[in-house]
């Protein structure tokens, strides 16, 4: 089943953060649409400002994944239908808002340890701006435009 973009929006926000409180889902979206609206490095060059092509680029949300490493995925974003307050969220980082509290950050994870790595991911693309609930979020260093 395709869904519309409000819709995917609110399934990947509840699937990958709905723990997180409305802070936490807030900086998910945020990142999810930094990746949308970033003007260079590889989620432009990959992706083109398509949000559906954000979400389901590979090996970049597990919730968009049916599959982890063979085994089956049930926590996906298609067996975790939204709430009322994910699509509010959803509608409001699809009207341009962000949290300062995270910047231009385009990459988060939840490192199952009290402390963030400073950097992220593993090729050094990312730096450390913050820590929201159990994810750790990361700007773009000088590296990633040249991804």
């Amino acid at each position: 089943m395709a869904f519309n973009v409000r819709e995917l929006l609110a399934r990947i926000i509840k699937c990958e953060a709905g723990g997180e409180g409305d802070v936490g889902m807030k900086a998910v979206a945020c990142v999810i649409m930094n990746r949308v609206n970033v003007a260079y490095g590889e989620y432009l060059r990959e992706c083109q400002g398509d949000l559906r092509k954000v979400i389901f680029q590979p090996g970049q949300f597990d919730c968009a994944m049916v599959e982890i490493a063979g085994i089956t995925n049930d926590q996906n974003l298609w067996q975790t239908p939204p709430e009322q307050i994910h699509y509010d969220i959803a509608d409001w980082a699809l009207s341009g808002n962000r949290l300062w509290e995270i910047g231009e950050a385009l990459w988060y994870f939840n490192p199952f340890n009290p402390v963030c790595p400073t950097t992220f991911p593993r090729n050094g693309a990312g730096s450390i701006i913050n820590r929201i609930g159990e994810h750790c979020f990361y700007i773009p260093t000088a590296f990633y435009s040249q991804t």
